[in-house]
C-alpha cells in the first residue's frame, strides 16, 4: 500500500508542477498574476507551442484564420506560444497602437533568431535608444527631401521606360520580377549612388543569397543557408565599404547629401562608423525586394480583378498625361502624389487588403498593462496588423477590394498601419507610394493586358505564386 501512496503523492506533485510550468515567463521566473494574463493557449508541446498551427494557417488562403479563431474564443488580445517564445497576440487596433508608440524602456524589437543574426547588432532594425533615434532621424529626413523625391522620380521613369521598352506582345511578362528589378536599382541608387552595371549586378547576386536566409533555420554552419547568407552579406559590405571610402576621399565642402550614405557620413558624431553605415545599407535594401515590388504587383492583380477601378485609374492617368503634354512638362513627384487621387486610393486599398507586412513583434522589457491586459516582462508581443485591416467592425466587406472606400476619408493611424508606427515607422512610406504611382501610370497608359491565373502566398513573405504573369498589348 505504501508504494501506491508514494505514487499518488508523486502524481499530485507532478500535476501542480506542470500547472506551474505552463504559467512561466521567458526569463524563467514564474507569473504570480496569471489571472490577469489574456486568455488563450500556449499549446501542448514545449518550445513549439502553437507555431505549427500558425504557419499552417499562414500558408492557407486565409492566413488570418489562426487569429480569427482565437479572437472568437478569447477576445482581440490573447496569449499563445509562437516561434519559441511565449507571446501575447494583439488584433486590437488601440492596443497595437500603444505597443508601437511605446519607448524602448517598455518594448524592444523582437525577430526570429536567423533574421537577428543576419541583421547584426548594429542594424537599425535592432538598435535602440539615442543611436536608433539618430539614424532613423537622419535617414527619414533625407528620404522625405524634395531633392530625393525628384531623383527617385527621374530614376524610376528611366528604369520603367527601359524595362517596358523591352516587353514584347505574345510573351508573358512577369510583373513581380519586373517590379523587383526596377525597385532594386532605384533603391540602391538612393542608398549609395550606384548606377546599373557590373558592380550593381554583383551586388544583386549577393543580395539574393543574403535574403534567402531571412527565415532560415538558425544554424550558422558551413553548408547551411544562414551561413551562405552571412557570407553574402560580408561580400556586400565589402563592396559598399569601398564606395564609402571613395566618398570620404572625394567629399566636397558643400556637405550636400546625394544619397542615404552621404546623409549618415555627414553626421559629425563618432557614433556612426563606416562598418555600421555599410551594414545598414544592406539592411535598407530589403524593401527593394519585398515592400515596393509586392505593392506594385498586388495593385496590378487587384486592378485586373476590378475592371471599374482599372477604368477609373486609367482615365485619371491619361487625363494627367495629356495635361502635362499640352503644358510641355514632365510629371513631377508632386504630380504623382497629389494629382492622381484615385491612384492613391488604389494604393491605399492595396496596402490594406494585401497586408505586405502582416505585423511586428516586440519584447516586453518590464511588466506592462494595456487596456486591462497584463503582459509579463520577457514575453513577446505580436501586433497583428492583418486582423485589424480585415476587421468587419472597422471596414465594410473587408475582404473586398474597394478603393472608393478611401475617397474623402481620413486615414486613421490606429486602424491602418501598413508601414508600422511609432518611433520605428517606415521612413520610406512616401517613396513606396511614389514608386508604385509611377509604375502604374506608365503601365496603364502604355498597355492593355490579360492576366493568367495566379494566387497570393502570404508566408513567410507576401508574393505571387507564379510571379504575376500578364500578356500585354501596346495601346
Amino acid at each position: 500500500m505504501a508504494i501506491y501512496w508514494i505514487y499518488g503523492v508523486i502524481a499530485i506533485l507532478c500535476f501542480f508542477l506542470l500547472r506551474k510550468i505552463r504559467n512561466y515567463e521567458v526569463n524563467g521566473s514564474f507569473i504570480s498574476r496569471s489571472s490577469q494574463l489574456p486568455r488563450g493557449s500556449i499549446g501542448i508541446w514545449p518550445f513549439v507551442g502553437e507555431t505549427i498551427q500558425f504557419i499552417s494557417c499562414a500558408y492557407s488562403d486565409k492566413p488570418e484564420s489562426f487569429v480569427d479563431k482565437r479572437r472568437r474564443m478569447y477576445g482581440k488580445v490573447f496569449k499563445s506560444h509562437l516561434f519559441g517564445s511565449a507571446t501575447i497576440v494583439s488584433s486590437d487596433a488601440e492596443v497595437s497602437r500603444i505597443i508601437l508608440q511605446s519607448d524602448t524602456k517598455t518594448f524592444v524589437p523582437s525577430y526570429p533568431k536567423s533574421l537577428m543574426e543576419l541583421m547584426g547588432k548594429s542594424s537599425i532594425l535592432q538598435i535602440n535608444g539615442s543611436l536608433q533615434k539618430k539614424m532613423h532621424g537622419l535617414i527619414g529626413s533625407f528620404l522625405k527631401s524634395p531633392n530625393l523625391k525628384a531623383q527617385i522620380t527621374s530614376d524610376m521613369h528611366k528604369y520603367v521606360m527601359e524595362s517596358m521598352g523591352k516587353w514584347r506582345e505574345g510573351c508573358p511578362i512577369y510583373i513581380q520580377d519586373e517590379a523587383k528589378n526596377i525597385a532594386f536599382q532605384v533603391l540602391v541608387k538612393a542608398l549609395i549612388s550606384l548606377d546599373p552595371g557590373d558592380e550593381m549586378e554583383l551586388l544583386k547576386k549577393h543580395f539574393q543569397e543574403f535574403i534567402a536566409g531571412l527565415m532560415s533555420l538558425p544554424l550558422n554552419l558551413p553548408g547551411t543557408q544562414l551561413y551562405r547568407s552571412l557570407q553574402a552579406k560580408k561580400k556586400m559590405v565589402k563592396i559598399i565599404d569601398g564606395i564609402i571610402q571613395a566618398k570620404r576621399y572625394c567629399k566636397s565642402n558643400s556637405g550636400t547629401a546625394r544619397d542615404v550614405a552621404d546623409a549618415l557620413l555627414n553626421d559629425t558624431s563618432e557614433e556612426l562608423n563606416d562598418e555600421l553605415i555599410a551594414e545598414n545599407m544592406v539592411d535598407l535594401m530589403i524593401p527593394g525586394e519585398d515592400s515596393v515590388p509586392v505593392l506594385v504587383t498586388l495593385a496590378v492583380k487587384f486592378l485586373s480583378d476590378c475592371p471599374a477601378a482599372l477604368t477609373q485609374l486609367t482615365e485619371e492617368n491619361f487625363k494627367l498625361k495629356r495635361l502635362k503634354e499640352n503644358q510641355k512638362e514632365a510629371l513631377s513627384w508632386n504630380d504623382y502624389l497629389s494629382s492622381l487621387p484615385f491612384t492613391q486610393t488604389v494604393i491605399t486599398e492595396t496596402l490594406r487588403v494585401g497586408n505586405i507586412i502582416i505585423g511586428v513583434m516586440r519584447k516586453a522589457m518590464k511588466d506592462v498593462e494595456i487596456k486591462g491586459h497584463f503582459i509579463p516582462k520577457g514575453w513577446c508581443v505580436f501586433a497583428y496588423f492583418r486582423a485589424v485591416h480585415l476587421d468587419d467592425k472597422l471596414y465594410d466587406f473587408p475582404h473586398q477590394f474597394n478603393p472608393w472606400r478611401w475617397q474623402d476619408k481620413e486615414i486613421s493611424n490606429a486602424n491602418f498601419t501598413p508601414f508600422g508606427g511609432g518611433q520605428r515607422l517606415c521612413p520610406g512610406l512616401d517613396l513606396a507610394r511614389l514608386e508604385a504611382s509611377i509604375f502604374l501610370h506608365h503601365f496603364v497608359t502604355q498597355f492593355r493586358w490579360e492576366v493568367e491565373d495566379d494566387s497570393i502566398i502570404n508566408f513567410p513573405t507576401v508574393r505571387m505564386k507564379k510571379r504575376m504573369p500578364v500578356w500585354v498589348k501596346r495601346r
